[in-house]
């Protein structure tokens, strides 16, 4: 992360002055986030530390001054339930854990001793595990992101500096990031991707970073989300960039059908973390949004490809970026090289060319890369047609009524979907907008029957993981009589 860090201190002397990280509640210039980072560093003795906290200054500050120091910084997904969360706490060997959430942490662990520290004027509680010894970590590892996963334990993703400083000068120069831009971060910060475009791409390319508390934009936890709120956050800040995941997305194409005032300053809205409709890429823009899908995962460091201005096609996820490579092998996967982690934590070590991804998809002629959907989930009809849920899922949740979407079908006739409506009002437009649907669709994809969900799919209920991703057998399961019902009555 030393490239990073370099650049911080060449703007803190090329433009001190200029905003360089801000939140709700304070923000610091480039000079000043120079002077707070090296404060800070100095005061870190451990080697593997945790942050459980919300996203603001405090959270940047703290990750980069734990590179400044040499540090193992490994961030602790507050959305991870309190049994994943003591998992990551044994798995890293976390010597010591930041936080604004002192009573959940001493919850988890054995406290050593609790102190306290102040960073950008906010006090926060230092604990000092009684945690053994963890795993050795493979050589010059300074992040451990963990992947929530839908099943089992999280597992520890091992990168280097090096790894992050790669996609995030390569995210830069595709999205053609300056030092005039203002980018937004709408999700949690323990999340690499928001680390990677929302902390490190702004700073290494001399713009502002505003990084504030989520629940003051609207946001609380996976699917609760104020759009009003939320859309007042982005007139606020009147970013030029942000990151979005669909779900944001397709609450912010309601609100703008309605009316609602998106700033006019955005010029690029990255999204992904999930399979997006290309319906909803097509009304986003029609609305004026800006919208552009990527595609990344956290074992090639976070972003591998986007589209961008110029080089642009809906229903693809862009050209590979220049620091990684990108090929299909026989049986449809999705093979990416060139910058990879270093294994899972508590795994043996490896030098990996190349990492088999688990998606399938395609390169078109373009060199644009195509997701179709995943090995694990894809079934096969009765009639022996295979598909993969998730396309039908990403267009359900294009329609105006759907907000989430879960697709079943293996070994059946027909395909049975469960949605969740966008808001109370919705549940009538399902039907005419999953008929709509089904005209565009071959029959063996088509949508026959669906049941409504009595919640909606998150992590706090187990049915997604923090970034809104299925967990489908959790779903199968709660909803089971009810699909083995309508099987039955046909």
């Amino acid at each position: 992360m030393q490239a990073i860090l370099d650049r911080i201190a060449w703007f803190a002397r090329k433009r001190p002055r200029h905003t360089a990280l801000a939140d709700g509640d304070i923000s610091l210039n480039y000079r000043e986030l120079k002077q707070e980072i090296e404060r800070i560093g100095a005061t870190l003795q451990l080697k593997r530390i945790g942050l459980l906290l919300a996203n603001g200054c405090p959270w940047a500050i703290l990750d980069l001054a734990a590179h400044h120091r040499g540090c193992a910084c490994i961030p602790m997904p507050s959305f991870f339930s309190d049994g994943q969360l003591q998992h990551l706490i044994a798995d890293a060997g976390l010597e010591l854990i930041i936080s604004d959430q002192p009573s959940r942490v001493l919850n988890l662990v054995q406290a050593l001793m609790e102190t306290e520290i102040t960073v950008a004027g906010k006090t926060l509680a230092c604990i000092v595990t009684a945690q053994t010894e963890g795993h050795a970590l493979p050589p010059s590892t300074t992040r451990i992101t963990y992947t929530s996963g839908t099943t089992g334990q999280p597992r520890g993703v091992c990168l280097t500096g090096t790894a992050m400083e790669r996609v995030t000068a390569s995210l830069g120069a595709a999205v053609g990031a300056s030092g005039q831009d203002k980018a937004l971060t709408l999700l949690p910060l323990s999340t690499l991707l928001a680390n990677i475009a929302g902390i490190y791409t702004p700073l290494f390319s001399g713009s502002t970073a505003y990084v504030p508390d989520l629940s003051d934009c609207g946001i609380h936890g996976s699917t609760g989300v104020h759009a009003d709120q939320l859309i007042a956050t982005l007139n606020h800040y009147q970013p030029t960039v942000t990151v979005l995941v669909p779900h944001l997305l397709k609450l912010l194409v309601e609100a703008a059908t309605q009316g609602l005032r998106m700033p006019s300053s955005l010029r690029f809205i990255a999204v992904g973390g999930a399979p997006v409709s290309p319906l909803l890429l097509e009304r986003a823009r029609a609305l004026g949004l800006p919208v552009y899908e990527g595609y990344g995962l956290s074992e090639a460091a976070s972003v591998v490809s986007m589209n961008v201005p110029g080089q642009d096609c809906i229903g693809s996820v862009g050209h590979p970026l220049h620091h990684t490579r990108v090929r299909i092998a026989s049986d449809g996967e999705i093979v990416v090289g060139g910058n990879l982690f270093s294994g899972y934590l508590g795994e043996p070590f490896r030098s990996l060319d190349e990492w088999a991804t688990g998606d399938i998809g395609f390169l078109d002629s373009d060199g644009h890369l195509h997701i179709t959907g995943r090995k694990k989930t894809a079934f096969a009809t009765a009639h022996g047609r295979n598909l993969a849920p998730e396309w039908i899922e990403s267009e359900l949740t294009g329609t105006s009524a759907i907000a989430q979407a879960a697709l079943f079908g293996e070994g059946r006739s027909w395909n049975i979907a469960v949605v969740v409506p966008c808001d109370a009002a919705a549940g009538a437009r399902i039907a005419p907008d999953i008929e709509a649907l089904n005209h565009n669709l071959p029959d063996y994809a088509q949508v026959t029957d669906w049941i409504v969900a009595d919640e909606p799919f998150c992590s706090r209920n187990g049915l997604a993981n923090g970034v809104g991703v299925l967990n489908r057998q959790a779903i199968a399961a709660r909803y089971s009589r009810q699909i083995e019902s309508l099987y039955k009555a046909t």
